[in-house]
């Protein structure tokens, strides 16, 4: 098979950006076969998908991505760290991916690899400089950030490049390379338009989080042209449906009710939660009315909003440190969520390349055959996930979706 292009992405939309890093990664690497992984329904910052991952599986597929494999929720929902990993290790697995391409804020590899070398071989004086920047009771990524820059001691050259989300995941997927020793190929494609989460548009480009922000304000038709016709056309249909979700305070009752409902010990048993954390979170759910208000409770200079979102995901979801713990010392299933004629063809090299690999076509096929614990319950909570997430739906929140829906399937024409 001629050049496989490996590609991590939450497609939250899939928007004109994502069309352009797609194009500009097929034109650099000279790949003619695409593979996204994609995570599912709630996203790496805490928050629920705007659509659910079936959806936005197919607006990728009919843009041009020619198989769309489900980052499984304990990676899709984690720090920047297991979130790459995670995925980097579902891509690295399939053995017929030659590159791998990802959006970043600058247009040189070497200086994210030089952070990425510093993050996998943890020099001495650099654990040292974290560890007295930690003591100062700041935030992880703010410490580490700080750590960094000292270390390198060259704030004026790198300062900019840790201030970018997408720059900390891309340093993240190069260190998770490096630590699974894999052989494909990384390269980045510098972000055309608005930085992430910009709230402006520049040459029909904007973040996906502005685009979320429009429809929320039921505005549908002022994203059409910054979206690919097939994701206007999708979110249309959902739109109609009333399936959107567009915030984690759609689910704020059943948030409070489980943070009322648990222990100080299954409270603390969250991954994220550390330092007796769980006191305060409980004592915040005991008095609060909403997720905003329980979040402005718990924010502190230790504890960043993103991590506090995530820990709420947790908790709704019922994933424990012992199992993020457990999903990382395994090779993940394959669950494969959409594709086109060329990805049946990546499928069928994927399990000659690779036989003992568990490929999920069908759900009930695999939980009736495969015997390991630890990939049974990661897909339970992938189940369960849209179970919960059908619950922010209008109309229709029917639970199962992972057992009867179908696979997208889309035949070129």
């Amino acid at each position: 098979m001629s050049g496989v292009l490996g590609i991590i992405a939450e497609y939250n939309p899939f928007h004109q950006g994502h069309f352009y890093h797609l194009m500009e990664s097929k034109k650099q690497s000279g790949c003619n076969y695409s593979i996204a992984v994609m995570s599912g329904n709630f996203m790496q910052r805490g928050e629920p998908a705007i659509v659910d991952k079936w959806s936005r599986a197919e607006m990728a597929v009919r843009s041009g991505v020619d198989l769309v494999i489900e980052l499984p929720t304990v990676y899709s929902i984690s720090s920047a760290e297991n979130f790459a990993e995670g995925a980097i290790k579902v891509l690295d697995s399939l053995s017929i991916v030659d590159t791998f391409s990802f959006g970043s804020e600058v247009a040189s590899l070497d200086v994210l690899n030089e952070f990425a070398e510093i993050l996998y071989r943890e020099p001495a004086e650099y654990i040292s400089i974290l560890n007295h920047e930690l003591s100062k009771g700041i935030s992880y990524p703010k410490a580490r950030e700080n750590a960094l820059l000292m270390y390198l001691n060259d704030i004026r050259r790198y300062a900019n490049v840790l201030s970018s989300p997408n720059n900390i995941l891309g340093i993240e997927y190069l260190k998770a390379i490096k630590k699974l020793r894999s052989s494909m190929v990384p390269f980045t494609i510098e972000r055309l338009g608005p930085k992430h989460d910009e709230l402006k548009i520049a040459n029909n480009i904007a973040s996906a989080s502005y685009i979320r922000k429009i429809l929320s304000r039921n505005k549908l038709q002022d994203t059409a042209s910054l979206l690919p016709k097939p994701s206007f056309a999708i979110l249309e249909d959902c739109s109609r449906k009333g399936n959107m979700v567009f915030s984690l305070s759609t689910f704020e009752k059943e948030i409070l009710y489980c943070l009322r409902k648990m222990s100080l010990e299954e409270i603390a048993a969250l991954p994220d939660v550390s330092e007796g954390l769980e006191h305060l979170i409980k004592e915040s759910a005991n008095s609060c009315n909403s997720v905003t208000e329980l979040i402005a409770k718990i924010k502190t200079k230790r504890y960043t909003e993103t991590r506090i979102r995530r820990i709420l995901l947790y908790t709704l979801l019922g994933i424990t440190k012992k199992e993020m713990l457990a999903s990382r010392k395994i090779t993940p299933y394959i669950r494969v969520l959409a594709l086109n004629g060329n990805g049946k063809k990546l499928l069928s090299d994927i399990a000659i390349s690779n036989p003992k690999l568990p490929i999920i076509t069908s759900v009930k096929r695999f939980m009736d055959t495969n015997s390991n614990k630890t990939l049974h319950t990661m897909l339970q909570k992938d189940i369960f996930a849209t179970n919960v997430y059908t619950l922010g739906y209008e109309y229709d929140s029917v639970a199962n979706l992972d057992y009867t829906h179908k696979l997208v399937t889309i035949q070129e024409e």
